[in-house]
């Protein structure tokens, strides 16, 4: 796409899309991809921003100080143009206001702004909301990057695992797959110890979320392949999905979740919502580490 904006370091390249502001791409100094190609016949996204909401909404409505919204899964902010507030070499903001537009949705003025910074082999980003409202700001907030899998090397995909920094033997929930709402009960782990086999059988009930994850970094990798290592410092759940047999797969650490198949309440009520004071600011950060096929890891 020729909008996109490109920054870089000496080990990587990466690629940004202002509609969403939308991590596009990352490729190493041999050309090598670590995400999706977004091959339509799986799933066209690469890395869309939650916001205000994480997962899907009950009849894609919502109720917030009696008044209702309409607003789609995953809210407005990965369809939006940012403004694109600074491009240097290795970094690059963006910049997503309330409008008219918005408002119609989410009646909150706001500002929203994705900051990327490369240095050597690791890309930051950090996301910040922040209220410009007279009112309380209720939020959620999720990343949503999708890496190839296989990733670049010789291994294949069955020979991937997910390791967390430390051990997940909370249980799992779950997706209702007909109106994507979450599920009340929770099911036994996949993951052994650190370590999650990811199969395309796990996907078949759609994404693993893990609402009471201790871990705040992972990585991602296979003998033989690169690795992709991530933190996520402000962020306490996590999803990771794929379309069952596609060639990526997500790592989603989420500030939120989708309403549970029971909740008809407010949205200030509902799991996952942060509020914020008039002119307060929160921030959320992402670190994404690659290290090349053949390098240590």
């Amino acid at each position: 796409m020729s909008d996109l904006v490109a920054i870089s370091s000496e080990e990587l390249t990466v690629e940004i899309n202002p509609l969403g502001s939308e991590l596009w791409s990352i490729t190493d100094t041999a050309g090598r991809s670590y995400m999706t190609d977004a091959d339509p016949r799986w799933w066209t996204g690469h890395a869309p921003i939650l916001f205000p909401v994480v997962g899907a909404l009950r009849d894609d409505r919502y109720r917030v100080d009696g008044q209702d919204y309409a607003m789609g899964k995953h809210g407005f902010a990965r369809h939006s143009r940012f403004d694109i507030v600074e491009v240097a070499k290795n970094r690059a903001r963006f910049r997503l206001t309330d409008s008219e537009e918005t408002r119609r949705h989410y009646p909150f003025a706001f500002a929203l702004e994705i900051a990327f910074a490369l240095a050597g082999n690791r890309l930051s980003l950090e996301a910040s909301v922040t209220n410009r409202d007279e009112a309380n700001l209720p939020f959620s907030f999720g990343f949503h990057p999708a890496f190839a899998w296989p990733l670049p090397g010789n291994a294949p995909k069955s020979a991937h695992r997910v390791t967390f920094a430390q051990a997940e033997p909370e249980a799992v929930r779950r997706i209702d797959p007909a109106s994507g709402l979450l599920l009340p009960e929770s099911q036994p782990t996949p993951v052994d110890g650190d370590t999650l086999v990811p199969a395309a059988e796990l996907f078949e009930p759609d994404a693993l979320i893990w609402d009471q994850l201790h871990s705040r970094s992972c990585t991602f990798c296979a003998p033989g392949s690169g690795m992709v290592a991530l933190e996520f410092p402000d962020t306490h759940l996590l999803g990771i999905w794929q379309k069952p047999g596609a060639p990526y797969l997500c790592i989603e650490p989420w500030h939120g979740l989708a309403d549970p198949v029971d909740f008809d309440g407010d949205l200030r009520a509902k799991p996952g919502i942060m509020e914020l004071a008039p002119g307060a600011s929160r921030s959320f950060h992402l670190a994404i580490t690659i290290t090349p096929p053949g390098e240590t890891q």
